[in-house]
C-alpha cells in the first residue's frame, strides 16, 4: 500500500531518535526497504536488533539511517497514533450505544470504530465485518494477540439481523481462520431479550467452545438502554427473571467447560448478578479476571484488593513496630521512630465523600464500611449518582455526566474531599463525557476532586490519606 510518508510529531529528548538528528517535521518513509502500513509494520520491523530506515527530512533530504537499536523504541512519536486513519464501523447493531446519544455532545462520542488495531493495541472489540483477507493474513503473519470479538451471536441470520449487515453471518468465518492459525482470541455477547438469548445464547456458548483454549474466554453483557431510542429497535431492559435464566445458562457451561478444559471459559458481567439479586462468583470462578474491562468481576476482584490491602497495611505496620521495639531494647534512642506513622492512630480524622454509579454504591458501601470499621476516625458519604442524561437504566459509574453530579452532590455533606473513580473521567484527561471537567465540578461543589484509580489499594489510599494533585491516568471503562 502506497503512501506518503508518516510525520514525526515528536522526538523523545535522548532517545536513539534524537542521537539520529530526527526532528518533528520529518517523515518515515520505509523500513529495510518496506512501505510501512501502519503502525503494525512499524512495531513488526522495530523488533530486531539493526534495520535501514529511509527518512526525508522537513527540507526534502533524504536520509538512509542505519541503526543498531537492540530491540529498544526510537522515541518517535507520529501526528497518527495508528499511522493510518482509523476504521469505522460498517453495522448498524441493534444494541449500538453511540446510536443512543444525544445530539450536541462532541464530535469523537459519535465515532463508531471496528478496527482490527485498536483491538490489538487497547483492547477494543471488533465485529470482524469491516476486515478483508488482508487485514486477517496480517493479524497471522504479525501474530497479533489477543483479538478481541464481537460475537453476539453464532447463529448466522441472527447476526445480520443484529448487526443490520448482510455480510455479518459470514463473517464469523474469520474466527475458523484465526483458529487454524492458533491466535488468542477473547469474545463478548451484548444479550438483548427476547434477541440472542435463551436458546440463541445456549446454541452460542455451544459453539464457542469448539474454540478453546484459541479463544480464551467469552464476557455476557446486557444490552445498555439509554433514554435515546426514538426510532431505533425496540428493546426491553432485563428484570429479576431474565437474568436468572441467563445466569442459568451460563453457569450451567462453566461447570461442563470446566470439567472438559479446566476453565470456565463463559462470564457473566456483573450486572447480572446484581440484577439476579445473586451473591457473584467466588474469586476462583473469573479464571484470573481476564474480562475486567467488560464489567466481568470488578466488584469481586474490589472486595479482595481492598482485604489484601488492609492486611498489607496491618502487616507494615506489625513489622515496623517490632524493629522500633528492636532498636529501643538495644539501647538506642527511639524517640524519633515512635512517631513516625506507623499505626492506626497516626491516621488523621477527617470527613470526605465519594460518588458512584446505582451499580456498583451496594458493593462499595461494603468496602467503605470494612475501612471505616478499622478506622472509626475516617467518616465517609457514600452518594449512588441516578443518570438523569442518559436515563435511569445506565447504571454505571463509567457513563455518570458531570452535570448530573454537580445537581445531585449540591447540598450534599461532603467534606473536605470528593473522591470519584477515574471510570466516569475521559481516557488521559479531567473531562467527564458531557465534556464538564474536573475543575469546573470542584468550583460548583466547593470541595476538591480527587481521582481514584480502580484498585482496592488506591480506594484504600484515597480514604486514609488526603491526596496531592495526581497525574492523569489512561483507564478504559465500559465497552458501550
Amino acid at each position: 500500500m502506497k503512501n506518503n510518508g508518516h510525520l514525526i510529531r515528536a522526538v523523545d529528548p535522548g532517545s536513539i531518535a534524537e542521537e539520529l538528528e530526527l526532528e518533528p517535521g520529518d517523515k518515515l518513509l520505509k523500513i529495510n526497504g518496506n512501505e510501512v502500513e501502519d503502525i503494525f509494520d512499524y512495531e513488526y520491523y522495530m523488533n530486531s536488533e539493526s534495520m535501514v530506515m529511509l527518512v526525508e527530512k522537513a527540507d526534502g533530504d533524504l536520509w538512509e539511517l542505519e541503526i543498531e537499536n537492540d530491540y529498544e523504541d526510537l522515541g518517535i512519536t507520529f501526528e497518527n497514533g495508528l499511522m493510518s486513519d482509523y476504521k469505522s464501523c460498517s453495522n448498524k447493531c441493534i444494541f449500538c450505544f453511540i446510536d443512543q446519544m444525544p445530539p450536541g455532545m462532541r464530535e469523537t462520542l459519535y465515532f463508531k470504530d471496528d478496527d482490527s488495531r485498536l483491538s490489538f493495541l487497547q483492547g477494543n472489540y471488533i465485529t470482524l465485518t469491516n476486515m478483508k483477507d488482508h487485514d486477517i493474513q496480517r493479524i497471522i503473519d504479525f501474530k497479533l494477540a489477543p483479538i478481541n470479538i464481537s460475537v453476539h451471536t453464532t447463529n448466522p441470520e441472527l447476526r445480520c439481523m443484529m448487526l443490520h449487515n448482510r455480510f455479518a453471518g459470514e463473517a464469523l468465518k474469520k474466527i475458523d481462520t484465526l483458529y487454524e492459525h492458533r491466535i488468542p482470541m477473547n469474545g463478548q455477547i451484548v444479550l438483548c431479550k427476547g434477541v440472542n438469548d435463551g436458546a440463541e445464547l445456549d446454541r452460542t456458548i455451544r459453539d464457542l467452545t469448539r474454540y478453546i483454549p484459541c479463544m480464551e474466554s467469552v464476557s455476557v453483557v446486557p444490552v445498555g438502554l439509554s433514554k435515546f431510542r426514538d426510532g431505533l429497535h425496540p428493546l426491553e431492559p432485563f428484570e429479576k427473571a431474565d437474568a436468572e435464566a441467563a445466569l442459568a445458562i451460563i453457569e450451567g457451561w462453566q461447570k461442563k467447560i470446566y470439567e472438559e478444559h479446566g476453565i470456565h471459559f463463559i462470564h457473566a458481567s456483573d450486572e447480572f448478578y446484581l440484577t439476579a439479586e445473586r451473591e457473584l462468583p467466588e474469586e476462583e470462578r473469573y479464571d484470573g479476571f481476564p474480562q475486567l474491562e467488560n464489567g466481568v468481576g470488578m466488584l469481586r476482584l474490589l472486595d479482595s484488593e481492598v482485604d489484601e490491602a488492609l492486611a498489607k497495611l496491618e502487616h507494615e505496620w506489625e513489622r515496623a513496630d517490632g524493629d522500633v521495639k528492636e532498636v529501643s531494647e538495644s539501647g538506642n534512642n527511639a524517640a524519633g521512630e515512635s512517631e513516625s506513622g506507623n499505626n492506626a492512630a497516626d491516621i488523621p480524622a477527617e470527613e470526605i465523600s465519594i460518588a458512584t454509579g446505582l451499580l456498583a454504591y451496594p458493593y462499595l458501601k461494603k468496602q467503605i464500611e470494612k475501612i471505616t470499621a478499622r478506622f472509626p476516625q475516617k467518616k465517609v458519604h457514600l452518594y449512588a449518582i441516578r443518570n438523569d442524561f442518559f436515563g435511569e437504566m445506565i447504571t454505571v459509574a463509567g457513563l455518570i455526566t458531570g452535570q448530573d453530579l454537580q445537581k445531585q452532590l449540591s447540598g450534599q455533606q461532603l467534606g473536605t474531599r470528593l473522591l470519584l473513580p477515574v471510570c466516569m473521567f475521559r481516557s488521559g484527561e479531567e473531562v467527564f463525557l458531557d465534556d464538564v471537567t474536573r475543575a469546573e465540578v470542584q468550583t460548583a461543589l466547593q470541595v476538591p476532586v480527587n481521582i481514584v484509580k480502580s484498585s482496592g489499594q488506591d480506594l484504600l489510599d484515597a480514604i486514609l490519606y488526603p491526596a496531592a494533585d495526581e497525574e492523569t491516568v489512561v483507564y478504559r471503562g465500559y465497552e458501550l
